[in-house]
């Protein structure tokens, strides 16, 4: 589904990724996992077009991207859950939602949508006519996965789904994430908690300091010592 090879990015003079390689099958959860500054989020960012790319290409179902403005990307069915959940704060839960299906004419459709959103996430449904704003960390996760959603997209991006949760939650977020594997989303995420992440993922990449430097099956990765040591907190 999604091919990227020899990507590159620079912010000015730094080199955020070096010659990046990887791809991502119809149907898969793949993890990148790696420490702060790795080069996971650009990577995200360069798919999603907000971050140009120096070098490389990206290819979506045969299609190039490396120079799709992000709208068009989004239309085309590629769509990201931000670090940080970015949801629109003086909006209420509704119409945060409402913005995910922005690109969609399919008025009834996008009614379904809806109603399907809130029996996923109940709480939303609850507090539907409420600002964003006062919602928890772990209700505007689940606000901006559910907007992300509502664009049907093809391939999903996530971008640190449990920052700042507890662990309870934790666990609730990355159940809804196999859900959404399961009735056919195409998952790339990006996750500190590379326990959970690999638990989850068909495969995985590492990263450091902008390069793949390791790669494989998830319990493949889970099992390798050096993985372990370095990002399992063995």
């Amino acid at each position: 589904m999604l091919e990227v090879e020899g990507l590159s990015v620079n912010y000015g003079a730094i080199r955020a990724l070096r010659q990046v390689t990887f791809s991502i099958a119809k149907g898969e959860i793949v993890a990148l996992i790696g420490a702060n500054g790795a080069g996971k989020s650009t990577i995200l960012n360069t798919i999603s077009g907000i971050v140009p790319a120096a070098a490389g290409k990206i290819n979506f179902l045969g299609k190039d991207l490396t120079k799709t403005p992000p709208h068009r990307i989004v239309e085309l069915g590629i769509c990201q859950v931000p670090e940080g959940r970015r949801v629109f704060a003086r909006m209420s839960v509704q119409e945060n939602l409402e913005m995910g299906a922005y690109t969609r004419t399919d008025s009834r459709e996008v009614s379904r949508d809806l109603d399907a959103i809130y029996q996923r996430f109940p709480r939303l449904g609850e507090r539907r006519k409420q600002p964003a704003r006062t919602l928890s960390g772990g209700e505007q996760q689940m606000l901006a996965m559910g907007r992300a959603l509502m664009a049907r997209p093809k391939l999903l991006l996530l971008d640190e789904p449990s920052m700042g949760l507890a662990p309870m939650l934790v666990e609730t977020i990355f159940g809804i994430i196999q859900e959404i594997s399961k009735e056919g989303t195409t998952i790339l995420l990006v996750e500190q908690n590379a326990n959970m992440a690999l638990g989850i993922a068909d495969r995985g990449y590492v990263l450091e300091t902008g390069e793949v430097v390791v790669q494989g099956p998830a319990a493949e990765l889970a099992a390798n010592p050096e993985v372990r040591k370095a990002y399992l907190g063995e």
